[in-house]
């Protein structure tokens, strides 16, 4: 088991590095993930977004999301360590809609924070983000939990600033839910707006691994199948970002 993920691992790492990211499937995606830990808890992992407070930053904007969010410390020894809540701060370059602002949103609840399925995602993300920066001695994390929701009037918008970077030096894409909902394809383009890939993550465990630096990434909107029905996706979103 140990051997395969390394294997898997490798291979994402080689994507990754000439690419500048990978679509990775649940089934390449799990075991990945069980070789750094277990997920244990993932039914209330997941339900844990039935929980998500609104975006109040967005719906100013008449757009509607859910989210929480949480800040963690990572030392090139493999320690992992929620920090104390903070703002999540993007700057207007990389955010046009929200940038240059301090945004504060509800916290992760301490539970799923602490649970075993984040703990194994930031410890897997830890030593694979670490491999491809070795010289880093800690890392800055942030974990994102979105639900996009949309409705027979209005289209589900999973990024409302557009094909974009984050600002960081790595992050993770995992669906951990979609339900009622089509499309939400996520692109991949360089600097200067040519596409280099684009897939849909569409079973739960479902990622994407991106080289924040060297590509952008967008996700068109998400629309119901059945209009009268709730419709919804699920994401859970880690960035690294390299301490000075």
């Amino acid at each position: 088991m140990q051997e395969h993920s390394h294997t898997l691992a490798s291979a994402l790492s080689a994507d990754v590095q000439r690419d500048g990211f990978s679509f990775v499937t649940a089934d390449t995606m799990r075991p990945l993930l069980q070789s750094s830990g277990d997920l244990s808890d993932w039914p209330a992992f997941s339900d844990s977004w039935n929980r998500l407070g609104p975006d109040p930053y967005l719906a100013a904007k008449g757009r509607f999301r859910r989210r929480r969010h949480a800040t963690f410390t990572a030392a090139a020894d493999g320690a992992i360590a929620l920090a104390p809540h903070q703002p999540h701060y993007q700057a207007l370059q990389y955010n046009a809609l929200q940038g240059d602002i301090q945004r504060w949103f509800d916290p992760i609840e301490p539970s799923v924070a602490n649970g075993a399925s984040l703990q194994t995602i930031l410890t897997f993300c830890h030593t694979f983000f670490g491999s491809l920066a070795p010289s880093v001695a800690q890392w800055h994390v942030e974990v994102h939990q979105f639900r996009i929701e949309a409705n027979k009037d209005a289209a589900g918008e999973p990024t409302p600033e557009g094909s974009h970077r984050d600002g960081v030096d790595f992050v993770l894409v995992l669906l951990i839910d979609r339900h009622n909902i089509a499309s939400g394809t996520t692109t991949i383009h360089t600097p200067d707006g040519k596409l280099l890939g684009d897939f849909t993550l569409t079973h739960p465990l479902d990622a994407a691994l991106i080289h924040d630096p060297r590509v952008f990434h967008g996700v068109t909107s998400v629309t119901p199948l059945v209009s009268t029905e709730p419709a919804h996706r699920d994401v859970l979103v880690v960035t690294f970002r390299a301490k000075p």
